[in-house]
């Protein structure tokens, strides 16, 4: 137990993070390019989210391992886990008939945060939502997302709990 908390509290656990990151953004671009499976706009914001938590735990592995500073990254984590996951069920209550709502064409953020121009491979919505391919042990992308954003916000949670408990 003494290592999860040192590995918690060490620049590795950020590292760990940008490389989950990291294999999601591959793992949706694989889909994407190798497999033909477009992205709708619901997925292109599960994507903006995992590249937020991404680059923010790039930049928190480089800063001094503060309490507060830590703190305040454990916090803005959670909140883009919570996001991935918010996303995600939204997609999964679309694809299941559930959800009161649809998806579009157009990513529609403002021009000067035009993420589906100045990367289109990436981030240009190229189709409707209402379908996720299966992933692993019969989940669909979006049940898989789902729990990957709940455990990304919950394993955020207790790693700030522990900086707050740390003498």
């Amino acid at each position: 137990m003494q290592a999860i908390k040192q590995l918690l509290l060490s620049r590795m656990y950020w590292l760990g993070i940008a490389a989950g990151g990291v294999a999601l953004l591959g793992i949706a671009l694989y889909y994407q390019h190798a497999l033909g499976d477009e992205p709708c706009q619901v997925c292109v914001h599960v994507r903006v989210w995992v590249a937020a938590f991404t680059l923010l735990a790039l930049v928190m592995a480089a800063v001094p391992l503060n309490r507060w500073l830590q703190l305040a990254g454990n916090v803005v984590l959670c909140v883009c886990g919570v996001g991935v996951a918010e996303r995600a069920y939204y997609l999964y209550l679309i694809e299941n008939g559930r959800g009161e709502g649809s998806c579009e064409f157009f990513l529609g953020y403002p021009n000067w945060f035009a993420l589906d121009k100045w990367m289109p491979g990436v981030f240009e919505v190229r189709n409707l939502c209402g379908y996720t391919p299966e992933m692993f042990y019969g989940l669909t992308m979006a049940e898989s997302l789902v729990l990957t954003g709940a455990g990304v916000g919950l394993l955020a949670l207790l790693t700030a709990w522990l900086w707050v408990s740390q003498r």
